[in-house]
This record gives structure tokens, sequence and C-alpha cells, in this order.
């Protein structure tokens, strides 16, 4: 028997008998995810920076305050780049903001920011082999789930401090709340098209990618966002802060697509009760 053809009877056995293997295997070669995950950071930084000024210019001094604690809290921000997140945060500039701004433009804000809930919603559609869901089903909810994961930045500083009692407690809450949050958000941006439980891996490790980025953003940011300032400016903070969410974003769209290949062939199959779907084409 020629060496070829011992690979290929290896390769059949193997797919016989650790089918998720393969399957994951196809899936992450063929999948186009690195392109998804680009897509989606590009989408998540255009809603990011129309919602932060907008927040500078409505919300309320207190709200203002707690999330500059969280972003602080995110990237251990010092120095210059904690410098011009106070200034785009500063109350003294929120009245000149508002009148740029306008409840228009923050409306128009608001609704050009769900481009990044439908990138998100596409991620979990592919990764579960589903078609896009209708216009009117999904609209409202990814206007919901943008709301609800500005709440969540929001509250960043307390979550990862325990709630007063230290990192110790806080990486374990953020991972828990992490697991909710990537199974909320599978399950209403899919529509309801997948139940609960089959869900439950990929949501497992989103929280536990997005965690570990989180304790590596704590060191490296900080240094990475200083010299980026130095060097080039504001241009450097939005080059910096782009390549950390491909890194995040990329995490994110392997975790989804790993959870659903893993719930969608044996064993875990059966235990989840999942019905499997094929992958739409592009």
């Amino acid at each position: 028997m020629s060496l070829a053809a011992r690979m290929r009877g290896l390769r059949s056995a193997a797919e016989r008998r650790f089918p998720v293997l393969t399957e994951l295997t196809g899936r992450l070669v063929g999948g186009n995810l690195l392109d998804a995950a680009t897509r989606l950071a590009a989408q998540a930084f255009l809603a990011a920076v129309p919602l932060l000024f907008a927040l500078a210019a409505f919300a309320p001094t207190g709200v203002r305050d707690q999330l500059q604690d969280s972003l602080r809290a995110m990237f251990g921000l010092s120095g210059g780049s904690d410098t011009q997140l106070r200034q785009v945060l500063d109350s003294s500039a929120s009245d000149g903001l508002r009148e740029t701004t306008g409840f228009v433009g923050a409306f128009v804000a608001l609704v050009s920011a769900t481009s990044f809930s439908r990138a998100m919603a596409r991620v979990c559609e592919r990764a579960w082999g589903l078609p896009k869901a209708k216009t009117r089903i999904a609209a409202w909810r990814w206007t919901v789930w943008l709301l609800a994961l500005c709440l969540v930045v929001l509250f960043q500083a307390p979550i990862r401090d325990g709630f007063g009692a230290g990192a110790w407690l806080g990486t374990p809450v953020y991972f828990v709340v992490g697991v909710g949050v990537w199974l909320w958000t599978q399950h209403l941006l899919l529509a309801n098209r997948v139940a609960w439980l089959p869900l439950l891996p990929g949501s497992l490790l989103a929280a536990a990618a997005t965690t570990a980025l989180a304790l590596t953003a704590r060191v490296y940011m900080p240094g990475a966002l200083n010299r980026a300032l130095a060097e080039y400016g504001s241009l450097g903070l939005v080059l910096t802060m782009l390549s950390w969410l491909i890194g995040v974003c990329a995490a994110l769209t392997f975790a989804v697509t790993i959870g659903a290949v893993l719930a969608q062939e044996p064993p875990l199959d059966r235990y989840l009760k999942t019905v499997r779907n094929r992958p739409p084409e592009d």
C-alpha cells in the first residue's frame, strides 16, 4: 500500500471516529472567520466612536464619571491616553458638544451603530448555519442588544473590582457575567431559532476568551496606547484600539463558531438536544 493511500485511509478512519474534529477543521479553515472578525471589529469601532460622543454630550455627569472609570478599568488608562479620555468626557465641554451633535445627530448615531448589531447577528447566524432573520423580526433586537451592551460596558469598573472585593472576586464574576451576556446575545440575535442549552458551549468559550483578553488588556494596552499617542498622536490611539478590537472580535467569532460545531456534533449534540444546521454559502 502506497503512502498516499495509507494517509487517505487514516484520514477516513479519523473522520469516522472523530467527526467533530473534521467538521471543526473544515469550518475554521474554510469559513472566512478572520474576514468576518475584521468586519465585526470595524463595525464595533464605527459604533463606539459616535456613541461615546453622544454619551459625552447628553449623559448626566454621574454616568460620564462611571463610563470613565469603566474605560480605565478595561484598559488601565494612564498618562496621555487618560487625559484624552477626560477631554472627551469633560462636563465643561458637554454644552458645546451638545449643540454640535444635537438630538437628531445622537439618534442617527444610535441607528447607524446598529450596524455592529447586524454584523454580530451575522456572525452568530453563520456559526449556526441559519439564514438572515427578517428585518421586521430582528430590527428591535439589534437596538436592544446594543443598549444592553452599553450598560455592560458602563458597569465594567464595579464588575472587574468584584464590587469592592478586589480582582480575586472580580475575575470570576466577570467570567460568569460574560457567560450570561454571550448566551443571551446568541439567543436574542438568532431570533430564538436556537434553544438556550445548545448555545452554552459557545457562551463558555466566548466568556473565557474575553476574560483572558481583559486580563491581558490591563497589562498591554496602557503602554501601547501611550506609545502610540506619543509617536503618532490621536491617529495612533485609533490604530491601537482598532487592532485590539480585531483581536477581541476574532476571539468572539472563533468562540461562537467552535461552540456551534461542538454543540451540533457527537457527543454533545445528544446531551444538548441540538438540531444540526448546514452553514450558509457565501
